[in-house]
């Protein structure tokens, strides 16, 4: 076999085995306001305990004073406060525990989830 079509190959399948794994990663919702309101949900439920792994994490800003954090083991993302632009990331969960919150609120909106 050629370089050419060996180079060919390893890259179809990386496409066929890498690309629809990225694609298939379990996802969370993190939605915060309007009001004093914060939640993160799977598969429309609240999140109590998840398994250790790579997550796309979906948070939606619904209000200028308040922002979404989620932080815990390895793990620090947020949306601004300010804005209301939706964000989109790949988050590694290990075991611990994890807490979202809104950083100007915190004492009357977050809440917790273990990982294990």
């Amino acid at each position: 076999m050629t370089r050419s079509r060996l180079a060919f190959s390893l890259v179809v399948l990386a496409a066929v085995f890498v690309l629809p794994a990225h694609a298939a990663l379990p996802k969370l919702i993190g939605v915060v306001g309007p009001g004093f309101d914060i939640s993160l949900k799977k598969a429309g439920q609240p999140v109590k305990t998840l398994k250790p792994g790579r997550y796309t994490l979906a948070l939606t800003d619904r209000s200028r004073e308040h922002n979404f954090r989620l932080k815990g083991p390895g793990v620090n993302v947020a949306t601004s406060i300010g804005g209301l632009q939706p964000k989109v990331v790949t988050v590694a969960l290990k075991k611990g525990t994890y807490k979202f919150l809104c950083d100007p609120h915190e004492l009357a909106m977050s809440g917790s989830f273990r990982v294990g």
